[in-house]
């Protein structure tokens, strides 16, 4: 409480005059402005509508996707992929492609439609255990398909 507010707004004064403002009890004197109302509906809509797909559901679809995204990946020649190589993976698989730099191999699949991630991902001391500068990231989720999978190979493969 002996510490001055950083921002002003609403909910964060207590009393206001022309003479002078008091400030709320903290921690209300460092939340400045309108509560996010429109980010919490949302949350709470999107809470909704994956539990009516069920949770469940979701994590056997996209363990399949992920599956059938390591299987496609591991078709395709000069292409390192990393993480486990049997077992329940998540619908996410890093890459790295020993033809192509992982910035330039995303700009390519770009053009053709299909967004992956380039880079470290937060993980520069592993890339280097491993012997890599970069990767590539190709995440799913249950909005996917396999239709889209194939299109991702079929683009990687024509990319490399």
């Amino acid at each position: 409480n002996s510490m001055p507010p950083f921002l002003g707004g609403g909910e964060m004064i207590d009393f206001v005059s022309l003479e002078g403002s008091t400030y709320a009890q903290a921690p209300g004197r460092f939340e400045a402005g309108t509560p996010n109302i429109a980010q919490a509906i949302g949350l709470g809509a999107a809470i909704k509508y994956l539990t009516n797909i069920g949770m469940d559901r979701i994590e056997a679809y996209e363990h399949e996707l992920g599956d059938y995204l390591y299987r496609r990946l591991a078709e395709v020649d000069g292409v390192n992929v990393f993480g486990p190589k049997d077992g329940q993976r998540a619908a996410l698989c890093a890459f790295h492609c020993d033809a192509v730099h992982a910035s330039d191999l995303s700009s390519f699949l770009d053009v053709e439609g299909v967004a992956v991630r380039a880079g470290h991902h937060c993980c520069q001391p592993l890339h280097q255990a491993l012997g890599y500068s970069h990767s590539c990231r190709a995440s799913l989720y249950f909005y996917n398909t396999k239709e889209e999978v194939d299109k991702f190979i079929d683009a990687l493969q024509g990319s490399i």
